[in-house]
């Protein structure tokens, strides 16, 4: 048996004593599209930005492609592309020009920013301003930049956010090709539509905890029509057929 691309192990954050992740391990395979699902506040960002190597687990092990970022942070960082869920684009800032910027600290080759500009639709853009961009077009951008260097793990904070419906379906065909390549994809998203068309498995998160876990095609079995939503709803101790809320 192939061994995991990503092992998370018992991790847990805590901030000035406010602990905001309690506890979490899981593993992914390379090839695979993994979901964190759950309402705002409930540790999602913290524990992809742990996982990205931004943040350091308060306690607990990661480790990707069997490099740990305590000991190998360059190599370790070099698995990984990261999506965060906004950034401040400097003004003025063309978007070849951001693309070229991420794509020279990673010493990728030129034509890595014309293939990535021309995968997410801005080709032609890529003289115009990011700052004058909608926030579907800046989430493409860094969308791109996440995706310059073909990393062996891809990991999107609320990534479908602003974008329109004709994108979100361009979006999701472009994971599904890189889980068709071996690459690895880990994504947050409060919307449960997003995660059942995308994810193979997903975990739900409460409260800076892991409330429930499983593969999208076993809770489709279980539960029949918006799956995730149920599976969510009974992970919270809650009526499977009763309706979401956003705070959940």
């Amino acid at each position: 048996m192939a061994e995991p691309l990503v092992v998370v192990s018992k991790i847990d954050k805590s901030i000035k004593g406010q602990r905001l992740v309690a506890d979490i391990s899981f593993e992914l395979g390379a090839g695979q599209i993994v979901g964190l699902c759950g309402g705002n506040g409930a540790g999602k960002s913290t524990v992809l930005r742990m996982v990205a190597g931004i943040l350091q687990p308060t306690s607990g092990d990661i480790r990707v492609n069997g490099l740990e970022w305590k000991k190998e942070r360059k190599r370790f960082s070099e698995q990984i592309g990261y999506m965060p869920d906004d950034f401040q684009f400097p003004q003025g800032m063309t978007a070849a020009e951001m693309l070229s910027f991420w794509a020279g600290l990673r010493k990728l080759p030129a034509a890595s920013v014309q293939e990535a500009l021309a995968l997410v639709g801005l080709e032609d853009k890529r003289h115009k301003a990011v700052g004058t961009f909608s926030k579907g077009m800046r989430q493409r951008v860094l969308f791109a930049q996440a995706i310059l260097a073909k990393p062996a793990l891809l990991i999107m904070d609320e990534p479908t956010n602003g974008m329109d419906p004709y994108w979100i379906g361009e979006f999701m065909a472009l994971l599904k090709q890189m889980k068709r390549q071996g690459q690895t994809v880990l994504f947050s998203t409060h919307q449960l539509e997003i995660a059942e068309e995308l994810a193979d498995y997903v975990l739900f998160l409460n409260s800076g905890r892991v409330c429930g876990e499983g593969p999208v095609e076993l809770f489709r079995k279980m539960y029949g029509t918006l799956p995730l939503h149920a599976a969510f709803r009974h992970s919270l101790g809650l009526d499977p057929g009763g309706t979401i809320r956003d705070d959940e």
